[in-house]
């Protein structure tokens, strides 16, 4: 075994496995701020993504084609952001129980039709030619080894982009946070709250859907804890960044850093594998108590600054 070394951990393929890892974070964390920023917290991530992985995994399966996989995910994603959305906004239904029921039932279900899979389903392996593996990208840097990356992963910093100008650069954005924000004084100029909460919730369900393609791609196949809990590691990153697309992406590379720490060092036998398995966790919790502490430090700033504004 090779002895360890600190460059080891800021090398270039230890990059890209970060970029790789926060990917899948990302994606969901994206979905997830655009309801928060529509007046609802969509915490049903994780039964979302799994939910998208497991029928890109089947269709891909049975169609042989990666293509046809994604666009089941997407499609299953839309679906389950629609239902999401009919139940919170139209049905007034608590949005907390129907994340919480989503992540409950998705993942139970998943769960059962894994298991009652025909043998020469394979498992659902992605590697066993399901069809699934999505085209990659080659980077080299000089490196006699290149570094193979999905083309998910450029996809999704485009998105991180394209996501903050549509939310502070354009109207309908605009519109979007009043739903959230000041549904009323939206409602007043003729614009419909509920439509753009549908609309949050539908982008909600379709990044969480290419979440769960590319999640289905990254660990080479379905499996029972295909999610392994990063949807709620999204959510914890949608508030830390402050529902901001790109703070929330520099969450998700924390997020992808530690875990890919954690990976390095389990390789090199620093540290043992069942410890490095709770690194991610371990990381997100760091932030969400970072984050209350900021919160406490600045309270009587904003006192300050609310009495002075009174005055």
């Amino acid at each position: 075994m090779n002895a360890f070394q600190f460059s080891d951990l800021i090398s270039f393929s230890s990059l890209m496995s970060t970029l790789g890892t926060a990917t899948i974070v990302i994606l969901a964390g994206l979905g997830c701020l655009m309801t928060e920023k529509a007046g609802m917290m969509n915490i049903g991530l994780d039964g979302i993504i799994t939910g998208s992985g497991f029928v890109a995994a089947v269709v891909s399966w049975a169609a042989d084609s990666w293509a046809l996989g994604l666009l089941a995910a997407l499609a299953t994603g839309l679906i389950l952001g629609l239902f999401y959305g009919v139940m919170v906004i139209r049905l007034k239904s608590d949005e907390f129980v129907i994340g919480v029921t989503l992540n409950m039932f998705l993942i139970a279900l998943s769960t059962f039709l894994y298991r009652s899979l025909p043998a020469e389903a394979n498992g659902l392996h992605v590697t066993e030619g399901t069809g699934m593996p999505i085209p990659k990208i080659s980077l080299s840097m000089g490196s006699s080894n290149p570094i193979n990356i999905s083309i998910l992963v450029p996809v999704a910093l485009i998105l991180v982009a394209v996501c903050q100008v549509f939310l502070y650069r354009t109207r309908h954005g605009f519109w979007l946070r009043a739903a959230g924000e000041h549904p009323e004084s939206l409602q007043s100029v003729g614009r419909s709250p509920a439509k753009m909460k549908y609309m949050a919730s539908l982008a909600c369900g379709a990044f969480c859907g290419m979440a769960g393609a590319y999640l289905l791609n990254y660990v080479d196949g379905f499996s029972e804890g295909f999610s392994a809990s990063r949807g709620y590691i999204a959510v914890a990153c949608v508030i830390f960044g402050r529902s901001n697309p790109l703070l929330v992406t520099l969450a998700a590379l924390f997020f992808g850093l530690v875990d890919t720490v954690g990976q390095r060092l389990q390789v090199f036998g620093v540290v043992d594998s069942n410890l490095t398995a709770a690194f991610p966790y371990a990381g997100t919790i760091l932030m969400m108590i970072v984050l209350a502490v900021y919160n406490k430090a600045r309270k009587p700033k904003r006192k300050a600054e609310t009495a002075e504004a009174v005055k």
